[in-house]
């Protein structure tokens, strides 16, 4: 019985440009609580793989986290697959508003504490009771209104390319650094403003905003299905969103605002041109992901600051004896 990949990502590729069929880039997510969580793995595995679906696919006792991509020829019984789990029948899933036949190259359905790291010690509050979610429409009017507070749920180099304008940015590397930051921030606000928030596909909002639910906040709203839906909505066109989306897989970004005048917001870090080239930093203990036009990388190199260019020269000369 195979539970794992056979394949290398780039033999994967090749098999894929060789069929030539054509693959829907999707994410779902669900709170649920799961008894036995390897069993659920395995089980996810065995049906996927039948259907050459490829992704990244988080399961933890408190949920699913998945993205993937499936040939666009299996999706209908992908999705009989899907309904035949209780608790995933006639699930939202989240399909990618630009398409790209090679997002995912490998199947990688993975146990994990939580589907998305918190950093909170243990769920104490109610994951069904959360933020009232709110279309793209009723998403522009909220944030339109001056009583409304807008924050982005995302990493820092997430929303380095892309955000709403208005929006609260908090700059951390982990959402899990997140939380008590936006807490502490809003906590003089818990019953005199509207809380709004979003993130890419919904799942930080679902749990975020379950948590200041619980801490007493009263009007708090996350966008239903996040950026990626807000973007296929065909009244608002992604207007209002500034520059790309981010999104963990092969594309990096995508783009989310349809109407015409819509430009990047994200430049070079070092040259500030405007860009959406991400690069990992060259020292390995850094490997931070960087904004990096192609004519800087050839002439600094692949490196986040000038620190971290020293002291990977110097590491190497000692490796080499220099």
């Amino acid at each position: 019985m195979q539970l794992y990949n056979k394949l290398s990502a780039k033999e994967r590729a090749a098999l894929i440009e060789k069929a030539g069929k054509r693959r829907i880039t999707l994410s779902f997510y669900k709170y649920h609580q799961i008894e036995n969580t390897s069993l659920f793995r395995d089980h996810l595995y065995l049906m996927w793989e039948k259907l050459e679906v490829l992704g990244r696919i988080y399961v933890a006792s408190e949920g699913i986290n998945a993205q993937l991509s499936v040939p666009s020829q299996n999706f209908n019984e992908f999705k009989i697959n899907l309904d035949s789990v209780r608790f995933l029948k006639e699930i939202r899933l989240n399909v990618a508003v630009e398409q790209d036949d090679f997002s995912f190259l490998k199947l990688k359905v993975k146990i994990r504490k939580k589907i998305v790291a918190d950093g909170l010690t243990e769920n104490n509050f109610d994951l069904s009771n959360n933020g009232k979610h709110i279309n793209a429409s009723e998403f522009n009017s909220l944030t339109d209104d001056p009583n409304t507070l807008l924050v982005d749920m995302r990493n820092h180099y997430e929303s380095e390319i892309g955000h709403f304008e208005g929006a609260i940015l908090p700059d951390v590397d982990s959402f899990r650094e997140s939380l008590p930051i936006i807490e502490k921030k809003f906590e003089e606000h818990k019953e005199s403003k509207n809380i709004v928030m979003y993130c890419t596909g919904g799942i930080r909002c679902e749990k975020f905003s379950g948590f200041l639910l619980n801490e007493g906040f009263d009007n708090v709203f996350q966008l239903d299905g996040g950026i990626v839906t807000y973007g296929k909505d065909e009244e608002v066109r992604g207007e209002g969103y500034e520059g790309e989306c981010y999104v963990f897989d092969e594309r990096l970004s995508v783009s989310v605002n349809q109407t015409e005048g819509a430009k990047l917001v994200s430049k070079c870090r070092s040259c500030g041109v405007p860009s959406i080239r991400y690069r990992n930093c060259a020292w390995m203990p850094c490997n931070a992901q960087i904004l990096l036009c192609e004519d800087c990388e050839e002439r600094i190199g692949r490196y986040c600051d000038c620190r971290c260019k020293e002291v990977d020269l110097m590491s190497r000369s000692a490796v080499i004896g220099i």
